[in-house]
């Protein structure tokens, strides 16, 4: 799963250990046939912050049989492209070996340990301490496919969806911190509650967040007293119509923006919230892998911890 030296050339950069050790179909030679599939650098970014596999650490279990840049690739086609996981490009491994990848990676939380790794070097990047101390909060309503189950999808009448909502925590970038997936009927102040207990836990110098009007209410008391955080309502003015870029707070709209460019997150496709969850980290990590790919002067080796 992670970096190992002396790849043959026609591996196109896929220097994993199944390859090493002769386990893998070699598909990594093929050129890059979708947008979505990762280029050298991208891959260089990556590698280097992939966990080690278990057989490699002494820990038992048996070698991968397929590259991890394949593995990953064919995840970030699926997000890319809205597909369903049996239309799965045959120069992928079978989709079976894909899901159970993406299910693995989802529940042993290495998706979002991914994504915090790149979310750090991306700070670092641009000249900014790993961990933010201010962020944003919102929520987004999206309809539910039929394959959503009813228990976890609801009606929000403000907005007049069936289906789920994401709560959002953001730096000032917009880049993701957490994110809380619940049915839609869920209000934005009892999904803040959900969401931001377990991130004040991760990011410690956290101390002020931004929202909107939807958030007014005994959620500013509480974020104070259990928290201590401050909850700093920002509010439209009263005569303003239509949109209007709110100091702050309106940068959770470009994550919003970036989210929707993956087809698989323009509805909730997934029969569990987690999984909704994990796609939506995936969605990132393809953006802040590019994002650092293109960066000049970016280092050659990013830290794994």
């Amino acid at each position: 799963m992670v970096v190992v030296a002396g790849s043959s050339s026609s591996t196109r950069g896929c220097d994993c250990l199944a390859h090493r050790f002769g386990n893998a179909v070699d598909r990594a030679d093929r050129r890059l046939r979708d947008g979505s599939d990762m280029s050298d650098a991208q891959w260089a970014v990556v590698k280097n912050l992939l966990p080690v596999p278990g057989w490699l650490a002494g820990r038992g279990g048996r070698p991968e049989g397929y590259c991890h840049r394949q593995m990953i690739d064919a995840v970030r086609y699926l997000v890319d492209n809205g597909i369903k996981w049996r239309a799965m490009p045959s120069h992928f491994p079978p989709w079976p070996r894909v899901y159970a990848f993406f299910a693995r990676w989802r529940d042993t939380g290495l998706t979002a340990e991914l994504h915090d790794r790149l979310h750090q070097a991306v700070r670092q990047a641009e000249g900014r301490d790993p961990e933010p101390s201010g962020a944003v909060v919102d929520s987004q309503s999206v309809k539910a496919d039929a394959t959503v189950a009813h228990v976890s999808r609801g009606f929000d009448a403000g907005n007049k969806i069936n289906g789920r909502k994401r709560h959002l925590l953001t730096d000032t970038h917009g880049l993701l911190l957490a994110v809380q997936v619940t049915p839609a009927s869920v209000t934005d102040r009892d999904g803040a509650r959900i969401l931001l207990p377990p991130a004040t836990g991760r990011f410690r110098r956290l101390a002020r967040v931004w929202a909107d009007g939807g958030y007014t209410g005994h959620l500013t008391g509480w974020t104070s007293q259990h928290l201590g955080l401050v909850l700093d309502i920002v509010r439209r003015g009263k005569d303003v119509r239509g949109f209007q870029a709110l100091p702050r707070r309106w940068v959770v709209e470009w994550s919003f923006a970036w989210l929707v460019r993956s087809r698989r997150l323009v509805r909730d496709y997934e029969r569990r919230a987690d999984t909704s969850e994990a796609v939506i980290r995936w969605s990132m990590i393809a953006l802040m892998n590019r994002r650092l790919a293109a960066r000049p002067h970016r280092p050659a080796a990013l830290p794994a911890g």
